[in-house]
Formats: structure tokens, C-alpha cells, sequence
């Protein structure tokens, strides 16, 4: 009950005319950011955080609380509608949110990635204000050994996405890791994969500029390339019928994927360090895992959209709860979140609690009030986007391409990396066209940065000894179920043959 009291005043404090102005300003602003290629929340928050200094410390907070959550909306947006991930959080969303537009179903994917990002942030809200210091403790216990386990998991879910074709799937992951590799080795610092001693290699490949290059130049490309000049704009037709008979499919077919997605997301976004984006991409491949029928993903499955914006919406919550009880960004945008909270004289961790309950509960219950402002901004915007969709693919083409190129620029500023992306972009096309999934070599790239530090960590720690990820309390579940999820395929194979034997006698 005390909990209860606690929330209502947060969200009476939430609802006063500063704050809720603030709260839909930063929500619509925030859409935006996310909808525009490169930005996203991290750039968002960063631009905008001078701003807050005009305001309390308690509002600023909420505002920019509130562009973190519009950004985590506005992310599906480009990624449907254009086919280039507005940021990397939003690249699972266009696996399956670009065929459906592509089919004339805009609407649909738009709406049922509003409802999902609102149930995934509503899941995560109340998970944050029932269970924040509990959630905490267990995020804690999560050592080296812990996540690598948890991002084997991930590759087991994903080594089904490429289809039947095994093989193919797993060079595409071996591509994508091959790609996370480049750069100076965080453990000893040396120089790895610089290919003809170019300089641009050193810091590494941005995912951002791999997502962009291959989602939106090479979707281009393949665009252009499978309807051989004779391209067609997208039929697509809003109505208010219309929508509520999305909403009602959206529902119907996503309900397991936003399940899945709200809960996993905001598990994964409670590590330290995690984030939203390896929490999409898991929610994506669980879903498909566990489908009826797996093989409609990719293909235009509400499912395949729900299920990433549940989870990056959820993720985004469980990312401030190891902010703000521990001191521990889960993120890079709640890392900048948790630099403004210094600035302000607000030190997080546990006495946050404490000695800033009114500031603590304010900002719990403005997650209520920009999550609700969130899907109802988004909605309201959505006939603007299915516009953008009737455009002739002739001022659509180079209006991908340009916003490719800045996008990718504006977030690195590079020029060998916009080079790279075009390259990428091309490479992308010839791998479709010969038929290699580009989904696992995606998450590889996601993945691999997380996974090989902590699997090299985890075997100092055991002098190298591998049974530490089986000897675990945590570890040992979740590296079992991983291995048993990559051999699954290899039983499925050899079942197969064992039935044509059969037949054949």
C-alpha cells in the first residue's frame, strides 16, 4: 500500500502543467529523433540535454525521460516506412515492418508497433515500481560468465532466422562476428582486421553505419533491381475502420511476440551495459522460435514487429532501474541520463530512495504518463507517415539514399565510414541475391562486442577452464538450454534423413 501511495503522488506530480507539457513536448520531439536515420535517443538526449538547465532538476529528468521513451517509438517508423532502421534498437523491426508496407499494410505495422511499444512499456513500468530494489540485487549477480550465456542464447535463438539453410546461416554469423572483430582488442589493446592498414579501421565497425548501409541502401538496390524499372508506389490507404480492423489483427497475431518481447526486453535492459538493442533482437528470435509457423517472419509477420517494440520500449524502462538504484547506466542514453543527474546534484544509487523519494517517484510516474502520450502522438501522426508512402518510388529512391548518407554521417561523421556503408549497402544486395540471410550477420555484429569480452573475462576467471558457464547457479541453465537450441537444427536434419531412409526401403 505504501507503494501505492508513493506512485500516486509521483504521478500527481507527473500530471502538473510543467511536467506534462514537457512530457509531450519531449515525447513528440523524441518521435521524431528516432524516426530520422542515425540519431535516436542517445543523440536525442545528448543535443538536448543543455536545454534542461532552463528547468528544476525534476523536470528535466522527465523531459528527457520522455525523449528517450518517443525515440524508442519513432524508431519503427523509418524502419517501415522507408526500410532504414531510424536507430539500432529498430532493426529487427524491419524484417518484418518493411515487407508489410512494401505489401500495402503500413497501417498495420505502424499500429502494431504503437500498441506493442505501449504494452511493453506498460509491462516494464510496473515491473520497475513492484520489484526495482529486488530486480537490482539480481542484476548484480550477473558476472562475465552470466552474459555470455545470455548472448549465447541470443545466437541459438537467431541460427534459425536464415530459414533451412543452415550452412548459409551460420557464415552469415561468422561474417557478422568476423565485422564485430575489427578494430583495437579491448582486452590487450592491439590492432585487429585492419584491412590495408586504413586508419578509418581502427575505431572499429559502427553498427549503426553496418544497419543503415545494409537496410537502407541495399533495400534500395533490391528494390530497384527485383521490379526492373517497372516500380510501383505503395498502395497504402488509411480509414478509422481501417485502423481499428489493424488494431484487432495486430492483437490477434502479435500478442505472443508482445509478450515475449515486454518481458525479455525489460530483463535484458536491467544488465548493465545490455541496452535495448540485443534485448529486440532476442525478443525477435524467441518469437520466431516458438511460432506455429516460423517461416511467415521475414515475410510480414505482425508478430516479427511486435515483439521488438515491445522489447525495446521495455528495455528502455529496465535500463534506469540499475541507473537510478545503482549508479549503473544500462545503456548509452541512460549513461548520459545518469551524467545530468550528476550535474543536477542528484547522486543515484540505493539512498536515491531515500533521500530523493519526491524526485524518484515523480520521474516512475511520468514512465506512466509518457508511455500513454507516447501511443497516442504516434497514432495521431500515423496518417502523415502512410503519406510518405504514396510518394513515386522515382523521389523516394534518392530521398532513401540522401537520408542514408546524412543520417549515417551525422552520427559518425566520418567519411570512411560513409564510404564503408555504401559498400556495405552494395554487398548486402549480392549476398540477397544469392540467397544468404543478412538477419544473424546483423546480430552478430550486435552481439559480438558483448560476447567476446566477457567469454575471454569469464575464462580468466577460471584460468580457463570452461566449466565455469555449467557450474554456475545462473549460468548453467541458460548455457544448456543455448546448446541444445544450436543443436536443434542438426537433430532436425538428421530426423529427416532417417525418415527418407525409411521411405526408400
Amino acid at each position: 500500500m505504501e507503494i501505492l501511495g508513493l506512485l500516486g503522488s509521483g504521478l500527481l506530480e507527473a500530471i502538473e502543467p510543467l511536467n506534462l507539457a514537457l512530457i509531450f513536448i519531449g515525447v513528440t520531439v523524441g518521435l521524431w529523433i528516432g524516426a530520422m536515420p542515425g540519431l535516436g535517443s542517445v543523440n536525442g538526449v545528448a543535443i538536448l540535454l543543455p536545454i534542461t538547465f532552463l528547468v528544476p532538476p525534476g523536470s528535466a529528468i522527465i523531459f528527457l525521460a520522455a525523449i528517450y521513451y518517443g525515440a524508442m517509438y519513432g524508431g519503427a517508423i523509418s524502419s517501415i516506412t522507408l526500410g532504414i532502421p531510424g536507430a539500432s534498437t529498430a532493426v529487427a523491426t524491419t524484417f518484418d515492418g518493411r515487407p508489410l508496407a512494401l505489401q500495402g499494410r503500413a497501417s498495420l505495422a505502424l499500429v502494431t508497433a504503437a500498441l506493442a511499444s505501449f504494452v511493453g512499456g506498460t509491462v516494464s513500468v510496473l515491473l520497475f515500481t513492484g520489484f526495482a530494489p529486488a530486480l537490482a540485487s539480481v542484476a548484480l549477480s550477473f558476472g562475465p560468465p552470466e552474459i555470455f550465456a545470455l548472448m549465447l542464447l541470443a545466437f541459438a535463438t537467431f541460427v534459425g532466422l536464415g530459414g533451412d539453410d543452415i550452412p548459409k546461416t551460420i557464415l552469415s554469423i561468422c561474417l557478422g562476428l568476423v565485422l564485430a572483430a575489427v578494430g583495437y582488442d579491448e582486452v590487450s589493446g592491439a590492432p585487429r582486421l585492419i584491412l590495408f592498414d586504413i586508419s578509418g579501421f581502427l575505431h572499429g565497425i559502427n553498427f549503426l553505419v553496418l544497419a543503415i548501409g545494409v537496410y537502407g541502401i541495399g533495400e534500395m538496390l533490391w528494390t530497384i533491381d527485383s521490379t526492373r524499372g517497372s516500380i510501383t508506389m505503395s498502395e497504402a490507404k488509411l480509414t478509422v475502420k481501417g485502423m481499428v480492423s489493424d488494431a484487432k489483427e495486430a492483437t490477434r497475431r502479435g500478442w505472443k511476440g508482445t509478450t515475449i518481447g515486454s518481458l525479455l526486453g525489460f530483463f535484458v535492459g536491467v544488465l548493465p551495459a545490455a541496452g535495448a538493442t540485443p534485448g529486440s533482437l532476442m525478443a525477435y528470435g524467441v518469437t520466431k522460435m516458438v511460432s506455429r509457423n516460423p517461416r511467415e517472419f521475414g515475410q510480414g509477420h505482425p508478430g516479427g514487429v511486435a515483439a521488438p517494440e515491445a522489447a525495446n520500449n521495455s528495455a528502455s524502462t529496465g535500463s534506469m532501474l540499475p541507473m537510478i538504484t545503482l549508479g549503473i547506466p544500462g545503456s548509452p542514453t541512460t549513461a548520459i541520463l545518469l551524467g545530468g543527474m550528476v550535474i543536477w546534484g542528484l547522486t543515484p544509487g540505493p539512498r536515491l530512495f531515500v533521500d530523493e523519494s519526491e524526485f524518484v517517484w515523480g520521474l516512475i510516474g511520468s514512465f506512466y504518463v509518457s508511455n500513454f502520450a507516447a501511443l497516442v502522438i504516434n497514432l495521431a501522426f500515423i496518417p502523415l507517415f502512410i503519406w510518405m508512402l504514396r510518394m513515386p518510388f522515382t523521389i523516394l529512391a534518392p530521398m532513401i539514399f540522401v537520408l542514408s548518407v546524412v543520417g549515417g554521417y551525422a552520427a559518425v561523421r566520418d567519411m570512411h565510414d560513409i564510404w564503408l556503408m555504401v559498400v556495405f549497402g552494395i554487398s548486402a544486395f549480392f549476398l540477397r541475391k544469392f540467397d544468404y540471410p543478412l538477419a544473424p550477420a546483423v546480430l552478430a555484429i550486435v552481439l559480438g562486442p558483448i560476447a567476446e569480452p566477457t567469454l575471454r573475462q569469464s575464462l580468466l576467471l577460471s584460468s580457463g577452464d570452461p566449466m565455469i558457464f555449467l557450474n554456475r547457479p545462473v549460468a548453467g541453465p541458460i548455457t544448456v538450454i543455448a546448446v541444445i537450441l544450436i543443436l536443434l537444427p542438426l537433430f532436425k536434419v538428421i530426423r529427416n534423413k532417417m525418415r527418407g531412409q525409411k521411405m526408400a526401403a
